[in-house]
């Protein structure tokens, strides 16, 4: 499953109370973690998030303490004693087999020790594969039996929702948008490689000038700067987002068009007048394909800051857009 799918699965699990051990593989850098925190904050839920490898067995089942001539097993503060939660067991598979045997209890029985999970919590854990070359120990059958599987994979469309909702430079997503293979792409010769996590990284680094091969690797940050040198030849978007766009043509090149079209979304995405003006041009000087790719990332964006209707109430005074969208249903439908 795309990381989107991912999310209404777990959203699902609490929506309905289905209190069972989940475990979420898939290769590291594409935002399992970040998925299940997003879950527990939509949900109001308390977000422990514990590395087994870091810990050992005692660690978990807690120290014993004589009382009254009996050995009591008084567990460790990080678990918790009351409300709702996610308990969430972070690289499950990178702890040695005797930490995951201290595991298993936990997670089939909902305890350890004299220690009780409390009911209103939810026991997920998450991993990587072997294939992912991050040092991680076989997971024994019994442990695994324990759990529902869950296998994600990196995906560029719920990577893009993601990155326009959260301040990831424009000129990201549009050199991704042109090249979405080197989302994910493993350089075994290089300790910096291109994963989600690391374009976020990538980000922040552009967005003080700074070179981007420490998080994404010499190759894709060549390419990249290359990339960046097409905004030269990007139309006035002002100009069009103001509405004093009908005479500028819409760009020829490959790239220039990602960047034209990822640059309208994202600045118009906070201001409907803008989002109009540059859907109109947009539906004018560009090919279907081009205002499709804008409209449907729009649209999300608008849908989630509660704008689309304020929106949709301009575009229908528009006959040039009118006709798009009865054009842009009828392939939605197909």
């Amino acid at each position: 499953m795309h990381p989107h799918d991912l999310k209404t699965y777990l959203n699902c699990l609490i929506a309905n109370n289905l209190q069972l051990s989940t475990m979420i593989w898939g290769a590291p850098g594409i935002g399992k973690s970040s998925i299940v925190r997003q879950v527990a904050i939509a949900h109001q839920l308390e977000f422990i998030d514990i590395r087994l490898s870091q810990l050992a067995p005692t660690d978990l089942r807690g120290l014993p303490v004589a009382e009254h001539g009996v050995s009591k097993w008084f567990p460790p503060e990080f678990l918790p004693q009351q409300g709702r939660g996610i308990l969430f067991l972070d690289e499950i598979n990178m702890a040695p087999p005797a930490m995951q045997g201290m595991a298993q209890q936990l997670i089939l029985d909902r305890c350890v020790g004299s220690y009780i999970v409390p009911d209103g919590w939810f026991v997920w854990a998450a991993g990587n594969r072997k294939e992912d070359r991050a040092g991680v120990f076989d997971m024994p059958a019994p442990l695994a039996n324990r759990f529902l599987h869950l296998q994600v994979e990196p995906d560029f469309e719920s990577f893009k929702t993601h990155a326009m909702g959260h301040g990831i430079h424009e000129q990201i997503i549009a050199f991704l948008s042109f090249r979405p293979s080197l989302l994910y792409k493993i350089d075994s010769q290089q300790p910096a490689w291109c994963s989600p996590r690391s374009w976020m990284m990538a980000s922040s680094l552009h967005d003080r000038g700074l070179d981007l091969a420490p998080a994404i690797g010499v190759a894709a940050s060549a390419e990249f700067q290359a990339f960046v040198l097409t905004y030269r030849l990007l139309p006035d978007l002002v100009s069009i987002l103001e509405g004093n766009g009908d005479l500028i043509p819409f760009p020829s090149e490959p790239s220039a068009r990602y960047a034209t079209t990822t640059g309208l979304t994202i600045h118009a995405a906070a201001d409907v007048d803008r989002a109009y003006h540059a859907f109109r041009w947009l539906a004018h000087a560009a090919t279907a394909e081009w205002v499709q790719l804008f409209v449907s990332d729009l649209f999300g964006l608008m849908r989630s800051s509660g704008q689309l209707g304020a929106l949709a109430i301009l575009i229908e005074k528009d006959p040039a857009i009118q006709k798009f969208l009865q054009d842009y249903r009828q392939l939605v439908s197909m």
